[in-house]
C-alpha cells in the first residue's frame, strides 16, 4: 500500500493498517463496529475513527489471539478477513494481494501502533476535484493523502467511494467513476484515514439552449446560467391559471376562490401576479399554512388530554408570528431561550416535548442548523468532520435548564439555572464548555443563559448553517426538491446542486434581516419558479435543475380543504369551531380521528424531519377517494356544490365552468364542456331501474362529475 515516500520504512497501524480495516468493511456498522458488542465480542471503532481501540482490541484483548507473530500468516485477523478459516463476514481480504501482504508484513514487524515521530494525516485530495462528464462516461479518480510533514502519498486503492445520486453516476470500489443518463450535477464523496474529499462532477444534457425567459431577480439569473451551462432548456413560463393555483396552493395551502380566479384571469395588469403574491402573504392562509408546517415539526404533540391548552397556545403563537412577520431569528430565540409557563409564554410547549439534553441537541441540530448529529453522540459522525466531543460542546449550551413542576400535569415551569454551562464528554468525561460546530469554546457568566449565547452564534452573518438551512427547507416548500438533498443534511460531502444559488439565496435571507415573507416573495416572484410542468423534448429527464416546474401531490391537510372547496362542503373537527380549515389544526391528535389525514400521510408530530409526512401514493388513497363514506357524503351534501348546480337556474355551460374553474383555476376546453354535457343529459335510473325525476338526475350528474375531477391528476397536484 505505500508509495514511493513510505515503500521502504516500517509499517505502522494508524497508517498502514487501520485503512485496510476500514477499506475491507471490518469496521462498519453492521460488522465488528456493531454497537456494544461489536460482532462475536470483537468490537471495532466506527470507520477506525479511534485507532488506539482497535489497536488495543486487534493486539492486547483476549490475550492477543488475534495476531501471532511466530507465524504472521496463521494470525486470526489475516486468515478470518481471507476466509482461510470460516468467517460470518466472509472473505473480506483476497489472499496474495497488496492489502494481505501489508498485515502480514505489520505483524512481522512486531505491531507498531505508530512510529517514531510519524506525521499525521492532514486531509486528502481527490484528483479531478471538479469534472465535465457526458452521459455513459467514465473518469478515474485519484486519491492523495496529505501530511503535516509535507509528505504524500496516494491512497486511492484504500479509499472509499461514494455517490450521493446513484441514479445519475456510479463510482466503484476503485474510484472509477461511471455516468448514467441524466443530466445534472452530482457529488462522489471520498474516505480515508477519517478525512473527506468531494469530486463534483457535471453531466450536462448538451442540447442548445437559444431562448431563456427573462430575469426576474437573481433566483433567475442562477437558475438559467446553470441550465445553459448543462445544456437543458428551460420550458416556456406557465399560464395565468396555472400560476394562480400554484402559488395559491404553495402559499395559503388553498385553491383560490372562484372570485379570485375570475378577476385574476380578466385582470390585464402586467404586475398582476405580484400582486397575488402580496394578497397572500398578507393573508391569514398564509400564516395558517406555514404554521401547519413548523408545529409538525417542532413536536406540537398531543399525548394526553390535558395537552390540548398547551398545543392550541403554541400553535396559536406560532401562527400569529408568521401572520407579523417575526424574523425568523427572533422566532428561534423565542423557542430555545423560553422561560416561565406555557400559559404566560407558549414556546417554552417545546422544552414540554423535548426534555431529554441529547434530543435538544439532534432536533436543533438538524431542524435550524441541517446537520444531523445523532451520530456523534455515540462516535465521530462518518461523513463528516463532527466528533463525539463537538456534540457534548453543542449539548452544553442546553445544561443549565431548570425545572419546577406546575398544577398541571406533565407540565414545568422552565428557568435558567445559575452554574457554570458544562457538559460531561461521555467517553473522556472531560467537562466541556458550550461551543457552536466549528467553533472555539465560549466563557459564558454562570448568570447568563447559555441558549441566548447559542442563538447569538446561530444569527451571526458569517454562521455557514442557519440561513442556508433555512432557506433550502423553503426552497424545497416551493420546488419540491431541495438545492440540498435531503433538506436537512447540509454537509461538505453533500454539496448543493446549485452552490451559487444556494449562497445568493442565503446572502438574501441575511440581508433582510431574517424576513420569511420576503425569502417567499423573492422565490415565487421568478420565472424559475414560474416555469410551466410541461416539460419540452430535451428537459423531460431533469430532475435537479428546475427546468420546469416538478408537479407535487397536495399534503393531506391542503388536498381535504381543496376536495371541501370543490364540493361546497366543510370538514367538522372536535374543539374547533364550525368550517376550521384542515391546515388550521394545531396539533396531530385530528390525524387519528380522520381517515382522510392518516391515510394521505399527515404527520405524528415525532419528529423534526419532513419525511415523517408521507407524499409516496398507496392503493389505499385511491380506493379511498373512489368511494370512502366521506367523500360519498362531501359529494352528495345537501348544501353542497352537486345541489346547488342542479338547482340553478344558470345554463349549463355555466354550471360546468364552475366546477371546473372551482377544480382547476381555468375554464374548461370546448371538447371538456361537450364530453361533461353530454354525459349531464343522459337520462339516469335508480337501482330499481326506475327513471329519475330530472332534479335528481341532474344532482347525480354533478355529484358524478365532481367525482371524476376529484379524482385526475390534474386537480390531486400542485403543477
Amino acid at each position: 500500500m505505500a508509495s514511493a515516500g513510505f515503500a521502504a520504512e516500517p509499517l505502522s497501524f494508524v497508517r498502514d493498517v487501520q485503512p485496510i480495516l476500514t477499506k475491507a468493511g471490518c469496521n462498519a456498522g453492521a460488522c465488528h463496529a456493531r454497537a456494544i458488542t461489536g460482532q462475536r465480542g470483537f468490537r471495532l471503532s466506527v470507520l477506525g475513527f479511534e485507532p488506539a481501540e482497535d489497536y488495543e482490541a486487534i493486539v492486547k484483548q483476549s490475550k492477543g489471539r488475534r495476531v501471532f507473530p511466530p507465524a504472521p500468516e496463521e494470525s486470526l485477523l489475516i486468515t478470518k478477513a481471507a476466509a482461510i478459516v470460516p468467517h460470518t463476514g466472509g472473505k473480506r481480504l483476497e489472499p496474495g494481494s497488496e492489502m494481505y501482504h501489508t498485515l502480514v508484513r505489520w505483524v512481522a514487524e512486531g505491531m507498531r501502533y505508530e512510529l517514531p515521530d510519524e506525521p499525521e494525516l492532514k486531509d486528502i485530495q481527490v484528483e479531478p476535484a471538479r469534472i465535465t462528464l457526458k452521459n455513459e462516461a467514465a473518469q478515474q479518480l485519484k486519491v492523495m493523502a496529505r501530511y503535516t510533514d509535507g509528505s504524500s502519498r496516494d491512497v486511492t486503492e484504500l479509499a472509499l467511494f461514494e455517490a450521493n445520486d446513484t441514479a445519475m453516476a456510479t463510482a466503484n470500489e476503485n474510484g472509477l467513476v461511471n455516468t448514467l443518463n441524466l443530466p445534472g450535477n452530482v457529488a462522489v464523496m471520498v474516505r480515508y484515514g477519517g478525512k473527506v474529499s468531494v469530486c463534483s462532477v457535471s453531466i450536462p444534457l448538451g442540447a442548445p439552449v437559444e431562448q431563456l425567459p427573462p430575469e426576474k431577480n437573481f433566483i433567475d439569473q442562477h437558475v438559467f446560467a446553470n441550465l445553459k451551462q448543462i445544456g437543458i432548456p428551460p420550458s416556456s413560463i406557465c399560464d395565468d391559471s396555472t400560476f394562480l393555483r400554484r402559488v395559491s396552493l404553495d402559499i395559503g395551502g388553498r385553491l383560490p376562490t372562484l372570485e379570485e380566479t375570475e378577476a385574476f384571469l380578466a385582470d390585464r395588469s402586467p404586475d398582476k401576479r405580484d400582486r397575488a403574491i402580496e394578497a397572500l402573504l398578507n393573508s391569514p392562509d398564509y400564516a395558517d399554512y406555514f404554521a401547519n408546517k413548523w408545529t409538525a415539526l417542532l413536536k406540537n404533540q398531543r399525548a394526553a388530554a390535558s395537552d390540548i391548552t398547551a398545543n392550541f397556545a403554541f400553535h396559536a403563537w406560532m401562527r400569529d408570528n408568521l401572520l407579523a412577520n417575526t424574523p425568523y431569528d427572533q422566532i428561534v430565540r423565542q423557542i430555545l431561550a423560553s422561560t416561565g409557563t406555557i400559559v404566560s409564554n407558549p414556546p417554552v410547549a417545546w422544552y414540554k416535548r423535548v426534555k431529554e439534553a441529547t434530543t435538544q441537541v439532534e432536533d436543533v441540530a438538524q431542524l435550524f442548523l441541517g446537520v444531523r448529529m445523532n451520530c456523534a453522540q455515540c462516535h465521530h459522525h462518518p461523513f463528516e468532520r463532527w466528533t463525539q466531543g463537538e456534540y457534548f460542546h453543542l449539548a452544553a449550551f442546553f445544561s443549565q435548564i431548570g425545572r419546577k413542576p406546575t398544577t398541571v400535569a406533565g407540565e414545568d415551569l422552565i428557568f435558567h439555572k445559575r452554574g457554570v454551562a458544562q457538559t460531561e464528554h461521555r467517553k473522556t468525561g472531560e467537562m466541556l464548555k458550550p461551543a457552536g460546530l466549528g467553533d472555539a469554546p465560549m466563557d459564558i457568566a454562570p448568570d447568563d443563559d447559555p441558549r441566548l449565547a447559542l442563538v447569538d452564534w446561530m444569527a451571526k452573518k458569517e454562521n455557514p448553517f442557519f440561513a442556508k438551512a433555512l432557506v433550502n427547507r423553503y426552497w424545497k416548500h416551493f420546488f419540491k426538491r431541495g438545492l440540498i438533498e435531503p433538506e436537512d443534511d447540509l454537509r461538505d460531502t453533500n454539496p448543493p446542486t446549485n452552490p451559487e444559488l444556494l449562497d445568493a439565496l442565503a446572502k438574501h435571507f441575511l440581508e433582510s434581516e431574517f424576513d420569511l415573507k420576503s425569502l417567499v416573495r423573492v422565490i415565487t416572484q421568478s420565472y424559475a419558479y414560474q416555469l410551466s410542468a410541461m416539460p419540452n423534448e430535451h428537459n423531460v429527464v431533469d430532475q435537479q435543475a428546475y427546468s420546469h416546474y416538478y408537479p407535487k401531490r397536495m399534503t393531506a391537510e391542503v388536498l381535504l380543504d381543496s376536495i371541501d372547496a370543490v364540493a361546497g362542503t366543510k370538514t367538522d373537527f372536535a374543539d374547533l369551531p364550525p368550517g376550521t380549515r384542515a391546515i388550521s389544526l394545531p396539533d396531530n391528535s385530528y390525524t387519528k380521528a380522520s381517515p382522510f389525514l392518516k391515510v394521505f400521510g399527515r404527520p405524528d408530530n415525532t419528529s423534526v424531519c419532513e419525511c415523517e409526512r408521507v407524499q409516496s401514493a398507496s392503493l389505499a388513497q385511491s380506493l379511498h377517494l373512489m368511494n370512502a363514506p366521506d367523500i360519498k357524503e362531501k359529494l352528495t351534501a345537501k348544501t353542497g356544490r352537486a345541489v346547488l348546480l342542479s338547482k340553478a337556474e344558470t345554463s349549463e355551460p355555466k354550471r360546468i365552468r364552475e366546477i371546473y374553474l372551482a377544480a382547476f383555476s381555468r375554464e374548461p376546453s370546448a371538447e371538456e364542456l361537450k364530453i361533461a354535457g353530454a354525459y349531464l343529459a343522459r337520462p339516469r335510473t335508480d337501482a330499481e331501474g326506475k327513471v329519475l325525476d330530472s332534479q335528481t338526475a341532474s344532482r347525480n350528474g354533478y355529484e358524478d362529475l365532481l367525482w371524476a375531477l376529484m379524482n385526475t391528476k390534474e386537480f390531486l397536484f400542485n403543477h
